[in-house]
């Protein structure tokens, strides 16, 4: 695990604040007190970058907003996902702290509903089908759960008695007709603390809403609806008071970070904040709000979603890309930032990785003896290395800049392959294979930070494979070899420069047509001066993923 010294020294004062504070749109952002933990994070709440401080030391209480469970979920849920994932990692492998994560799961909903009655059977069948198709999802896209899902329809009698005790603290209201709406007015300006100033006071046109802006804690049930028992009769929540009552039910009245997609903040966060800090009669519930950016198909204005029908299902895309090709393509923009999806987009995120693990094999091939070069420049490498280091943790530190980060592991990885150029024979130098272990090390470490595990996951698929071709392309490679080396043996001449001996040359053609020959069936051999390197990729609805790889000297 890579960590932060720094981010390993903070000192827990108490789980209180301090009376600092932000304006913001006319509210306050108190500044929380407790452990620093190096970072700096834009909080949706002031719109700014603040010190990321936690109430208890090296762990932080992270709620986040899980999916409505009546259809597949798609790459525009997936991109929130995912790079709240690598946010996660990032704290936990790069910063030491331990995330306690809790999402709910909407099981119950006006879509929901809908959804059971096209397919006629109960919504219960609807939500369990996409609840499960959700999860395999999420790990297919190597998305870590949270500690714990919960389900609104298991928090029923939770959620009944977080509404009565806002109607007890004075902030919300019952219907006689069986509806319970928080009373927006009773909170003063503290309402809009993500949008400032919205409408004024006045009648929505419906007689049970004293406020336009007043918003539904409990819905009467209407014909063939689910329902449960509550003191106002049967119903069931409203959309907002679901989250309220989980996070509650995990954290208590103090939450450290709240996440989700940007088109939550209002008004689905803005209610959350009103009616906890409402029930809890606290000032500040939840300390930093932190937001993803849309994804878009480039070209377009509009975010992908179901509602739109412009969306590619999870299960479609792993058709003909793999999830560390997501991955790589979430890292190249700000998680808070809009994020273009298209065909060249993913190129660029493939093309990344083969870079880098273009950059392995050359390495571990040299590492071996397999690959022989000139004299390395150690130094500048191991300075190199020194400086990819800061400049990483640095830029994650930086509000969790992950395209800065990549940069800077590219430009290491770019310095590396500057050094490995191969010569066709052995020099009695001095060899440097040290650096290169630091440098692959190191690099092993910043992917798996992010959740890419290039490496192991071709390991486990050389374990998984077809152990006898394996075995019949070593020996192919190794035939091979020995056949080029002796083509490329040069004949001695006291009048003229070394040449090779001219009946050999269609020995060294032939051997360059097996290899290109071999390449569409999935086999690639590289030439590394005299000697080569094999490996076995799998073809992927026309797209290449390496399954294993070995090396022939």
């Amino acid at each position: 695990m890579i960590r932060s010294g720094k981010a390993l020294c903070g000192v827990l004062i108490s789980s209180c604040c301090v009376p600092v504070r932000h304006s913001v749109s006319g509210k306050a952002w108190i500044t929380p007190k407790g452990f620093d933990t190096g970072i700096k994070t834009f909080n949706s709440l002031t719109k700014q970058k603040e010190a990321l401080i936690l109430a208890r030391e090296g762990t932080a209480t992270w709620y986040s907003c899980g999916p409505t469970v009546y259809d597949h979920a798609h790459l525009g849920h997936a991109c929130s996902y995912v790079r709240f994932d690598i946010l996660q990692r990032i704290l936990t492998r790069l910063f030491g702290v331990t995330v306690i994560h809790a999402m709910v799961i909407t099981d119950i909903d006006d879509k929901i509903i809908r959804r059971s009655w096209e397919e006629n059977v109960s919504p219960d069948v609807i939500s369990r089908m996409y609840e499960e198709k959700f999860k395999r999802d999420m790990l297919s896209l190597k998305v870590a759960p949270p500690a714990v899902y919960l389900r609104v329809t298991e928090n029923m009698h939770h959620i009944v008695a977080f509404i009565e005790g806002i109607i007890r603290n004075g902030h919300a209201y019952a219907t006689k007709e069986g509806d319970v709406y928080f009373d927006v007015q009773s909170i003063g300006d503290r309402y809009g603390k993500f949008v400032g100033a919205i409408s004024p006071p006045g009648q929505s046109g419906s007689s049970n809403k004293r406020d336009s802006r007043d918003f539904a804690l409990w819905k009467r049930s209407k014909a063939q609806e689910p329902h449960w028992e509550s003191p106002w009769g049967r119903g069931r929540p409203g959309w907002h008071i679901e989250c309220s009552t989980v996070a509650s039910h995990m954290f208590g009245s103090q939450l450290d970070i709240h996440s989700g997609g940007i088109d939550l903040a209002f008004p689905h966060h803005e209610n959350e904040i009103a009616q906890s800090e409402a029930f809890h009669q606290c000032g500040q519930w939840a300390n930093y709000f932190l937001h993803s950016g849309h994804l878009h198909h480039k070209g377009s204005a509009e975010k992908m979603s179901k509602s739109l029908k412009n969306y590619i299902t999870i299960k479609d895309f792993l058709q003909s890309h793999t999830a560390e090709e997501f991955r790589m393509f979430c890292l190249s923009t700000k998680y808070r930032s809009a994020i273009d999806y298209s065909d060249g987009s993913m190129s660029e995120a493939r093309t990344s990785l083969e870079t880098i693990l273009t950059f392995i094999s050359a390495a571990q091939a040299y590492m071996k003896g397999q690959l022989h070069c000139p004299p390395m420049q150690e130094d500048l490498l191991w300075q190199r290395l020194t400086e990819a280091k800061s400049n990483i943790l640095t830029a994650l530190a930086d509000d969790f800049d992950t395209p800065r980060a990549v940069g800077a592991l590219m430009k290491l990885v770019y310095h590396g392959n500057c050094q490995l150029q191969p010569v066709s024979t052995a020099e009695g130098g001095v060899r440097s294979p040290a650096v290169f272990g630091a440098m692959l090390t190191y690099i092993r470490d910043v992917l798996d930070v992010f959740g890419i595990d290039l490496l192991h996951s071709r390991e486990a698929d050389v374990l998984s494979s077809d152990g006898n071709l394996q075995a019949v392309v070593e020996q192919l490679t190794r035939f091979r070899s020995e056949v080029r080396q002796f083509a490329l043996t040069h004949q001695d001449s006291q009048d003229k420069k070394s040449d090779l001996y001219p009946d050999r040359i269609p020995l060294l053609k032939s051997c360059d047509s097996l290899r290109k020959d071999l390449a569409p069936l999935g086999v690639v051999i590289k030439d590394r001066g005299a000697t080569s390197t094999w490996e076995i990729k799998q073809t992927q609805s026309g797209q290449t993923t390496t399954r294993t790889s070995k090396h022939e000297k």
